[in-house]
């Protein structure tokens, strides 16, 4: 068992406005992996947490894609302003480490480099790095073709 499935579970009650075994599995994950999942996070098919999401923090109305991999001790939450949550689209490998941050958009086929600090919308195609986060450079293919026996 690991927290992707425990969010999916979770989030299948939360649908179906089951109310309390969603926060019971919360607490669980949070427990297990010491990370924060939230039920109502919106996390696409085929998306899967690194290391079982050991660290990890998620804003409850964030969105992600699918076919996301998220890196332990990754952080995707808002910045002061309420409404300000990321969004993350398909086909998307964020590193380790990495913090997510406000009313962002992180578009298709991107990578997200260790500890990098993105607040900014990022393009797709790219892979980005640093504090703050630049775009490094531009790709023609799928990025879990660079990252080979990762997906």
């Amino acid at each position: 068992m690991n927290a992707i499935s425990l969010y999916r579970v979770s989030n299948w009650f939360y649908r179906k406005k089951i109310p309390i075994v969603p926060k019971v599995l919360k607490a669980i994950t949070f427990l297990m992996f010491n990370s924060v999942v939230p039920y109502t996070t919106e996390i696409g098919r085929d998306s899967k947490f690194a290391y079982g999401a050991i660290g990890v923090v998620i804003h409850g109305r964030s969105k992600i894609g699918s076919r996301v991999i998220i890196g332990q001790n990754v952080t995707i939450g808002r910045a002061l302003d309420p409404d300000s949550i990321p969004e993350i689209g398909d086909n998307v490998y964020i590193s380790a480490g990495a913090r997510i941050i406000g009313k962002i958009k992180i578009g298709n086929n991107v990578i997200i480099g260790a500890n990098s600090v993105v607040t900014k919308d990022v393009p797709n195609n790219s892979i980005v790095a640093g504090i703050p986060a630049k775009v490094l450079r531009s790709v023609d293919e799928d990025i879990y073709s660079l990252l080979k026996n990762i997906y």
